[in-house]
């Protein structure tokens, strides 16, 4: 079967859109005719970093659509169901050997196509893991999101730091992934929640989905302006963007623990792409007992899912509200490119149908 993808063909790009051909499903594989994926930030770091012996590379790991062929060994779908492609485990398969090492078995012109999951096509296929059903009513374009940018910065926020009622946090980075973890943290009643980006109209929409106070770093100090609102330092702080300087910007922001017993300090959490390098003062770990931990959102799929899209037709956490842009296939590259250059308010989506 031939399909139409936006791939990365060299590195630094630009996307090619063109015909892909897809394979029959292994035992274990899912195809799905997709109709909205994801831009996500990681698409840019993806194409600044792909040497040249690992294209055609695939592009994109948040898609939504309806499952069209299934292998002989998959219980848990059937041809017909609505499903969200993802690059999370479904079920909570151990380590990223699993993900890096997949093959898909897709050619473009002819070559072998590299990557672990694609939804930057119309029709992808996928290992069973990565296709978690859901109801046909949620399967609407916006809901593509959930594969990635919701349960990246929701799940950082309910999974890996655990937020309780009036614990305070700040998120730097006011994305699609920076967003979902305010969202997370108002509905989970922690205050203040401040959201810190250099983009004004970023700032003023993080408003709306439940920043209590705001900083813009490209004006003010961020770390001092912290301080100022939670004199005591804050309780959870996560890197939603994925650079040195917000990597090394957050513990400096937590409370102070100390050395004694049960004194633990504050928790940052980095869940932007992370560098290969950074540096930290040692003094906050050992004097002040300060946490520093990675986070891809401790989801499960199967369990959150459900639990994301429930709260979207609730009107609690509004997928739709999240997307502020939507793009075809053949403005895949103008997508990326509205992304890297701060034009993308929440989450972009390319539409296929």
């Amino acid at each position: 079967m031939k399909t139409r993808t936006a791939i990365l063909t060299k590195p630094y790009g630009p996307l090619e859109v063109g015909e892909m051909e897809v394979p029959d499903p292994k035992v274990d594989q899912v195809v799905v005719k997709l109709s909205a994926t994801g831009v996500c930030l990681s698409q840019i770091h993806q194409i600044e970093l792909t040497p040249a012996d690992k294209c055609p590379n695939l592009l994109g790991h948040e898609g939504v659509g309806v499952v069209t062929k299934i292998g002989k060994g998959i219980t848990h779908l059937k041809e017909g169901d609505a499903a969200i492609v993802t690059w999370v485990p479904r079920a909570g398969y151990p380590g990223r050997q699993f993900i890096d090492n997949v093959s898909l078995g897709m050619t473009y012109k002819g070559k072998a196509t590299f990557g672990p999951v694609c939804t930057f096509a119309e029709d992808t296929i996928a290992h069973e893991q990565l296709v978690v059903p859901i109801k046909s009513e949620d399967a609407f374009p916006e809901a593509s999101i959930v594969g990635c940018a919701v349960l990246t910065g929701a799940g950082a926020v309910l999974h890996t730091a655990k937020v309780r009622p009036e614990d305070s946090v700040a998120v730097i980075g006011a994305g699609g992934v920076g967003l979902s973890a305010i969202k997370m943290a108002s509905l989970l009643q922690a205050y203040p929640v401040i959201a810190i980006d250099i983009v004004d109209e970023k700032l003023a929409y993080a408003k709306e989905w439940g920043a209590t106070h705001t900083i813009n770093s490209k004006k003010e100090d961020p770390i001092k302006r912290v301080w100022e609102i939670v004199p005591k330092g804050l309780d959870y702080v996560f890197d939603a963007v994925g650079t040195r300087a917000t990597h090394e910007v957050m513990i400096p922001m937590t409370r102070s623990g100390g050395p004694g017993a049960n004194n633990v300090g504050g928790m940052a959490v980095l869940i932007g792409w992370p560098q290969k390098e950074m540096t930290l003062n040692a003094e906050h770990f050992v004097y002040h007992q300060r946490q520093y931990r990675g986070s891809h959102g401790s989801s499960l799929p199967d369990r959150d899912f459900p639990m994301y899209l429930r709260l979207s037709r609730e009107g609690k956490f509004p997928l739709k509200k999240l997307v502020s842009r939507s793009y075809t296939l053949d403005q895949a590259q103008q997508s990326i490119d509205d992304l890297k250059n701060g034009k993308i308010q929440g989450r972009a989506i390319l539409k296929f149908r």
